[in-house]
């Protein structure tokens, strides 16, 4: 499936890249309110949703809360430019990347296909293939489920891959260099902190061991751990 929702009250630029991810082979809805776009997010009918974090009638934000209530939906968010803030709320929220605005076509096209990439991927494993057991966590990447002390994790696409990577490297330091190629499918840019944001997410998720610490450990300098009990 590549059909494409784009939510931004920007008709001119929405359209622009709506043409753009047309020539591109994908088919492409467009919203140009957040309600609108909220209720098409959730009938099920799309591959990825690209959404702007700034709308007239509802803040981008609270539509990806309402999507992540129903839905494991991709989201991509559109952030301002430069603006630490808005990306970082945009992640807290469930946001799987995001792309500043203004950007180029060509960008916002590879940042769709690296995380439809991982879907795709995750579809062509065997429908046999066993759990992935990492002390109390288990994970069923064929299923894209994740179970912590048998309790099913909600989880976005890329705190799903994200955990993933830490599980098959159990009690291992894996960098951010290599977790953000397995989970955004991009090279990690310079003052990003998309990996670390996505990590705090999945720590509130796991809680914390009896001592109180983490179950993910933060290596300074090198990367994260999944560490073993």
């Amino acid at each position: 499936m590549n059909h494409i929702l784009i939510i931004d009250d920007d008709v001119e630029l929405a359209g622009l890249f709506a043409e753009y991810l047309q020539q591109e082979g994908f088919s492409v809805t467009t919203a140009h309110d957040g309600l609108t776009g909220l209720g098409l997010a959730l009938t099920g009918h799309f591959a990825l949703a690209v959404l702007d974090i700034m709308l007239p009638d509802i803040k981008g934000t609270q539509i990806l809360a309402r999507i992540r209530q129903q839905s494991s939906l991709p989201v991509l968010m559109f952030t301002a430019k430069g603006d630490d803030v808005d990306r970082i709320i945009g992640l807290e929220a469930g946001a799987d990347d995001y792309v500043p605005k203004p950007c180029t076509p060509r960008e916002l096209v590879a940042r769709i296909r690296a995380i439809l990439r991982r879907s795709e991927a995750a579809g062509t494993l065997a429908a046999n293939a066993g759990p992935i057991n990492a002390g109390p966590l288990t994970i069923w990447s064929d299923r894209r489920k994740a179970f912590w002390f048998e309790r099913e994790l909600e989880l976005t696409s890329t705190e799903f891959e994200l955990l993933l990577a830490l599980a098959c490297q159990l009690g291992s330091v894996v960098s951010k260099n290599e977790l953000s190629a397995k989970a955004l499918g991009r090279p990690l840019a310079r003052f990003d902190r998309s990996i670390d944001v996505h990590m705090s997410s999945i720590r509130q998720k796991l809680g914390q061991q009896a001592d109180g610490r983490s179950y993910i450990q933060t290596v300074r300098g090198k990367g994260y751990q999944l560490v073993r009990e």
